[in-house]
């Protein structure tokens, strides 16, 4: 059963910065393309960044050069470097994560919330 496990999430003030991670059970060497999404109540899951093997990251207009997505799989982690947070990048963040047989997978979120 793969797992995926998001951490480095919590309070940062305006102009703050965070890093998100997101731990595999296992290799991420399995992972076409590894994605962060967030998301607020009573609104839709959001698209934040992506990331396939041997690529650059992609990234919502909303975070383009503000945030960067990364992987390591020496260490089975997907990583999302948040700077110069603003306050309406407040949402529980997920990760995601697809096979090469587009097989998908979801962590169970974790909170990140900017406010003075």
């Amino acid at each position: 059963q793969v797992q995926l496990v998001e951490s480095g999430g919590g309070l940062v003030q305006p102009g703050g910065s965070l890093r998100l991670s997101c731990a595999a059970s296992g290799s991420i060497s399995r992972f076409a393309v590894m994605r962060w999404y967030r998301q607020n109540p009573g609104k839709q899951r959001e698209w934040v960044a992506s990331i396939s093997i041997g690529a650059t990251g992609t990234y919502a207009d909303s975070v383009k050069g503000r945030f960067t997505i990364s992987r390591d799989n020496t260490k089975n982690t997907m990583y999302l470097q948040m700077n110069r947070l603003k306050p309406e990048d407040t949402a529980v963040y997920y990760c995601n994560a697809d096979t090469w047989t587009a097989i998908s997978y979801w962590g169970q979120g974790t909170q990140v919330t900017v406010s003075s």
